[in-house]
């Protein structure tokens, strides 16, 4: 990875409660974000502080490369100079760029700390030997997390390998104004939002901006299609291999998708999500489904635009699943890596920054910069969040099932650019074509992978007291 720093995406991420996690990463029992949500003036602050006098280097990798959370990375690394002396060294890299060399990243000459995700992600690279462990910070930070955040960040041989820093929901967007003026309602069937799809494009709307040049935006749409579809536990045995892709049960998911496809913007195979985000702002599209992050791109196009954005969780198709009332809701963290050539000297250096992303008031800094960004520790001010961060905690919380992302909850391997990446992409080009043929396809390509077993996930060490 090169040290320029280059314009790119974002980042996508989970939240968990005391929940059980899947083989993959996936989580239950959401009922979480109490912790999440409470105010500094109650919270326990995490016992290891950061203050005092570095020497030496650190050097860290990053994929915040969108102004806003390029904007909250300088101000961190700004004030974990001030209490530190020691100004880290950031090679930052756009998000599709950086996932899709990760593993060269990892194996070549990376920096000492990088941005990742939790769960299968990080339990992948960890069993690898590519990361490494931060028991000694985790052990002086933990009271500052739920337990559910503790197993998101637990590796199948019990070590913890990174900070969870910050997750959001993915969910339906539109304009508020748009609304109002057009007189439309908030569907909450599906029937009802297909309805509404139809009378947008009678106005001259692109009813759902979408794209997909970046690959991994029409994952959320099969994960969310697949959840209503057919449950948690389905989707858990898809993601990790138990159940085929063969199955019938996915073809629904295919047949059901294609009905929202000629909604979508035209050219959005070419399209990256924020060029689609941007006619969301500018009311040409009525509605967008992505992260809550897609917030940032939002207020760089019309910061005034940011209060009149509103969202709905994906629509119910009257099932018995509707009582799960899932979503994707990632988790993002940072962790060290194995092979980089300078983490022996800056070691120390490293995992001050690890602790200091542990404390509230840093992943704060990044929530000022762009609001998509919850903060997972328990001692955030939350009197700083707004409406909608407050809404999406409540969203997250009501859910009764989590999933991370496809991209995160399944093997790197096979999410990615030659993988499932490509195998929606076809479907979408496509959606009328023999479903069988691309089923069998994916599935073939799953079996040829090389075998990989992943343990059960052990139950979190005890929080520090």
């Amino acid at each position: 990875m090169d040290e320029s720093t280059r314009a790119g995406q974002v980042s996508r991420r989970e939240v968990l409660k005391k929940g059980l996690v899947g083989a993959a990463g996936l989580t239950v029992l959401p009922a979480v974000l109490a912790a999440c949500s409470s105010s500094a003036a109650t919270a326990a602050a995490p016992s290891g502080n950061v203050s005092g006098n570095l020497t030496g280097t650190l050097k860290i990798g990053s994929n915040h490369s969108d102004p806003s959370e390029a904007t909250g990375m300088t101000a961190i690394n700004a004030a974990f100079a001030a209490a530190t002396g020691l100004t880290p060294t950031m090679n930052t890299v756009d998000h599709n760029t950086f996932q899709d060399q990760i593993n060269n990243y990892l194996l070549g000459t990376p920096d000492d700390a990088f941005t990742w995700f939790s769960g299968f992600r990080m339990r992948f690279f960890a069993d690898k030997s590519l990361a490494t462990n931060i028991d000694d910070v985790w052990s002086a930070v933990s009271s500052n997390f739920t337990s559910a955040f503790a197993t998101a960040v637990t590796g199948n041989d019990s070590h913890i390998y990174g900070i969870p820093v910050d997750y959001y929901p993915w969910c339906v967007f539109y304009r508020k104004s748009l609304f109002s003026d057009k007189g439309y309602t908030v569907p909450s069937t599906w029937a009802d939002f297909i309805t509404l799809c139809k009378k947008m494009q009678t106005d001259g709307l692109t009813p759902i901006a979408f794209s997909d040049k970046d690959g991994w935006p029409a994952m959320g749409t099969f994960d969310i299609l697949n959840l209503r579809l057919n449950g948690y536990d389905f989707h858990v045995g898809l993601m990790t291999g138990a159940n085929k892709w063969t199955d019938p049960k996915v073809t629904a998911v295919f047949q059901q998708w294609a009905q929202l496809i000629p909604f979508y913007t035209s050219g959005f195979a070419g399209l990256t999500w924020q060029q689609a985000c941007d006619t969301l702002v500018s009311k040409k599209a009525g509605l967008f489904f992505l992260g809550l992050f897609m917030t940032g791109e939002v207020a760089t196009v019309d910061k005034t635009a940011v209060a009149d954005i509103d969202f709905f969780p994906f629509p119910f198709l009257g099932n018995s699943y509707d009582a799960e009332a899932a979503l994707d809701a990632p988790i993002d963290i940072w962790m060290l890596s194995a092979k980089s050539p300078s983490l022996t000297a800056d070691l120390i250096n490293a995992k001050a920054y690890m602790n200091f992303w542990a404390k509230g008031s840093t992943q704060v800094l990044m929530y000022k910069a762009n609001n998509g960004f919850i903060p997972t520790a328990n001692d955030a001010d939350s009197s700083t969040y707004d409406v909608l961060t407050k809404k999406a905690v409540s969203i997250v919380s009501a859910a009764k099932k989590i999933t991370q992302f496809m991209d995160r909850d399944t093997r790197p391997d096979f999410a990615g650019a030659n993988g499932m990446q490509s195998f929606l992409l076809s479907f979408l080009g496509n959606p009328t074509q023999d479903l069988a043929a691309l089923q069998a396809s994916i599935q073939a390509f799953w079996d040829a992978l090389p075998a990989y077993v992943v343990a059960p996930v052990p139950t979190p060490a005890p929080t520090a007291s």
